[in-house]
């Protein structure tokens, strides 16, 4: 094969957001008011253009279009398809840049007697709410989730995957469009109605991506990525059939766009003979996280088939082994055309940071292990000149390759004997709290004498821009060590005085000192490094920069407890220890691969176990230990779930059992659909746990009715990712829900989540709402009636 004729190269997708956080800060900007909707698209046109010629630029030769979103692809995929709820007031054609930001957001709104100063008359009436939000797969991504009625209709109403490609196609770039598959847009989707089953609306849905498929190839595309991960799932036959009725369709839409059908996140498993005999141009496999699966489908799918190969992991940072990766491939290489390959990452490298070379405080052998965004894209590049010219054409970069690799393996500063032989030690009787719940319950009743529907919140306060400029300057040296002491002293305080105004029964500390709640704690473990700008897109304008776990884990002091002990000191009332649980490290960090995932989180609740002790000791009542990723690392296979629930919840327990029976654990899980985990949420036995309910409007309770869970649960009346204030009534509302439910006795009134990523003005009416609903549902408890929600409410606090 001649040079002319090298290997396609893919990237799939790419982050959106910019090496300097660009469209957060134009959105943000745009969101409060000071820039206009021109600004911010501007912005948005500015940074595709500069991925765009990146890729270009960097030898990827089939760039993707469409991969760009505002907020979230699936919420665009709804836009285009005109899948809009009925309370946007939408009026059909184009969706209005704001129409299509409510749905992520919600929209406070107002009316005549809200009495709330300051709020801007809205398009939308009384306000509307935003529509639920959860896990994108087993990733950290959240996308906005579609709600589809059984007289849902369809229409096509948004241009944008023909305008980015007409957009790249100015510059001079030939892009392929991205666009979500309709069978996973419908499996992701929900619907109000019953017994109803989205899929059911496949007939109705494909005229819309017909369309868009026959205006791609009049605007000049030749293939486009049609992205379907549903297709690792386990699908009925029902769901399999859905899979060759629906591209049987697409694939006579516009017979001349070839379609590459991607699948991600796993195997295809019993889903690849399906996979593999619709009439599809190129198929896109995980052999990161499937390797298995190459032999397979090389030997069912048909020769002149395109197959993407998906061998750069575009989930972790781990640099890649090349030589090894082209020795794997070996079996392909020998039996399949080479000029139907293509060479990408495992899945999109939305999930992993842009450059590494941004990155100039790391140590310098940490940093010869990884590859970022930019370094995974020249490592397609080299795998697929390596394979259409030879491995001597790109020797030295692959001897380079494998000498990190083996350098990894052999430093010293990944393996601890003091750590492994600790986790060697581990038995039973650290797996289990003394007495039994009901025993435990009666114990901490007794000593904490809290009010029925007792109030609190998840954890944090607003990081205001105050509190993030004390940060910056004292980690430049620029705020001294104790003027940042009074500092954080001063917010605490404030904090601590506030909450006991308004009336909260258990309080926290506000988390002040806390960057981030997984980075907070792996700075200052052992086994963890950081960065600076390794920002990965969590949801919207919300992005992390996960720790990177690349060594033996364990604490070298305490974590917590100054802090915490100061903000008890300054009130009667119980303060909550806050931790971060070890799975939610886990699975909030990047991993190191060279130890199975439930070793390196074994050696994490060993950290948080001596922390747990060490609070309790100190005098806390009341240890929340956050478990908000847990659901998240669920494998995607229901045949592989017992073995990770099996050691999840057995790494919970090692962090929390360790208390005495007087000590309450909460722990707080986010965005889960927790019917399918019940008993492994039993399991890890926490005396109270808080879950996200309010967009879902309790329905998420219906997995403790059913199983009977015995323990306390705090479900969220407030959603934190809106900027609505929630009215007291609408609170209300959302507490007699959960009284149809569960027990008074069960039930605790928190919102949905922590509170640092909202302002101040947003937090304290929202928080004195709920404390003003538990406390008239106090009035006549346990008699208030559920189906009088407002009986018993402040005069005018309700909607007429």
């Amino acid at each position: 094969m001649t040079v002319s004729q090298q290997i396609p190269v893919a990237t799939l997708g790419v982050p959106r957001f910019g090496r300097r956080r660009e469209l957060k800060f134009a959105l943000e900007s745009y969101w409060s008011g000071t820039s206009s909707a021109g600004d911010l698209l501007a912005t948005s046109k500015a940074l595709r253009a500069a991925s765009w010629e990146e890729q270009r630029d960097r030898g990827v030769s089939k760039i993707p279009s469409n991969d760009f979103s505002l907020y979230d692809h699936v919420l665009d995929t709804a836009a285009m398809v005109g899948a809009i709820p009925s309370r946007y007031g939408w009026n059909r054609g184009e969706v209005p840049l704001d129409t299509y930001f409510a749905m992520a957001r919600g929209n406070q709104g107002q009316t005549e007697d809200c009495g709330h100063a300051g709020h801007k008359e809205e398009a939308y009436g009384p306000g509307v709410t935003a529509m639920e939000m959860t896990k994108w797969f087993d990733t950290n991504y959240h996308y906005i989730v579609p709600e589809l009625d059984d007289d849902q209709t369809f229409a096509l109403s948004s241009s944008k995957p023909v305008d980015y490609f007409l957009e790249a196609k100015a510059l001079g770039i030939h892009t392929r469009p991205v666009i979500l598959g309709p069978i996973t847009f419908l499996k992701l989707a929900k619907s109000p109605a019953e017994g109803f089953g989205p899929i059911a609306l496949l007939p109705r849905l494909l005229p819309v991506y017909e369309q868009v498929l026959q205006r791609l190839k009049l605007s000049g595309a030749d293939w486009v990525q049609i992205d379907e991960p549903a297709l690792v799932l386990d699908l009925n036959p029902n769901e399999r059939a859905a899979f060759e009725f629906a591209y049987g369709q697409l694939s006579k839409a516009a017979p001349e766009l070839k379609i590459m059908l991607a699948t991600y996140f796993g195997s295809l498993g019993d889903n690849l003979e399906t996979a593999v005999s619709l009439p599809l141009a190129g198929l896109h496999i995980d052999l990161v996280r499937a390797p298995e699966q190459l032999e397979t489908v090389g030997r069912l799918a048909p020769k002149d088939l395109v197959l993407s190969l998906g061998l750069i992991d575009g989930r972790n940072v781990w640099r890649a082994n090349l030589p090894a990766i082209l020795d794997g491939i070996k079996p392909i290489v020998a039996g399949w055309p080479l000029d139907r390959v293509e060479i990408a990452p495992s899945c999109s490298m939305l999930h992993v940071p842009i450059d590494l070379r941004m990155e100039t405080e790391l140590e310098a052998d940490i940093r010869s292990w990884l590859a970022f965004a930019a370094q995974k894209t020249d490592e397609l590049v080299l795998l697929a000149r390596a394979l259409s010219q030879g491995r001597d054409a790109v020797a030295a970069a692959l001897k380079a390759s494998a000498e990190a690799a083996a350098t990894r393996l052999r430093s010293t500063k990944i393996h601890d004997p003091l750590v492994e032989g600790r986790i060697a030690s581990i038995d039973h009787s650290m797996k289990r709290r003394e007495s039994a719940f009901g025993e435990r319950s009666r114990v901490q009743a007794g000593t904490l004498g809290l009010p029925p529907f007792p109030t609190t919140t998840i954890g944090s306060f607003p990081q205001t821009p105050q509190v993030r400029r004390a940060r910056s300057a004292h980690a430049k040296g620029q705020l001294s060590y104790v003027d940042y002491e009074i500092f954080l002293k001063k917010e605490i305080e404030s904090a601590i005085r506030w909450q006991e105004e308004i009336g909260l029964d258990v309080l926290v500390h506000g988390e002040f000192e806390r960057n981030d709640m997984v980075q907070h704690f792996g700075e200052q473990l052992s086994g963890f490094a950081f960065t600076q700008h390794a920002w990965v897109q969590s949801y919207g304008s919300r992005y992390v920069r996960p720790p990177i776990i690349f060594g033996d884990v364990s604490r070298r002091n305490p974590m917590t407890v100054r802090w915490w002990q100061f903000a008890q000191s300054l009130t009667e009332k119980p303060v909550k220890g806050m931790l971060t649980g070890p799975v939610t490290i886990l699975n909030w960090s990047f991993v190191r691969d060279d130890v199975p995932r439930s070793e390196a989180c074994r050696q994490i609740a060993l950290a948080i176990r001596d922390e747990v002790t060490d609070l309790e000791r100190s005098g806390a009542r009341m240890i929340q230990i956050d478990e908000a990723a847990f659901r998240e690392g669920l494998p995607l296979r229901q045949s592989d779930w017992k073995a990770y629930l099996d050691w999840a919840v057995e790494c919970f327990r090692i962090a929390s059992t360790g208390v005495k029976d007087a000590t309450r654990i909460h722990t707080h899980m986010c965005y889960s659909e927790f019917n399918e985990i019940i008993d492994a949420i039993a399991g890890m036995d926490a005396d109270v746990i808080s879950i996200e309910t309010s967009r879902s409007k309790m329905e998420l309770l219906d997995a403790f009715t059913s199983s009977k869970y015995p323990n306390e649960i705090g479900p969220g009346v407030y959603d934190i990712h809106s900027p609505r204030v929630p009215e007291v009534c609408e609170i209300s509302d959302l507490i007699m829900l959960a009284r149809e439910r569960l027990s008074d006795g069960q039930l605790w009134v928190n919102p949905d989540c922590g509170l640092k990523t909202r302002k101040w003005e947003e937090v304290r009416p929202a928080l004195m709402n709920m404390v003003a609903a538990a406390r008239a549902l106090r009035i006549k408890w346990p008699e208030a009636s559920p189906s009088s929600p407002c009986g018993e409410l402040p005069a005018g606090s309700c909607r007429p």
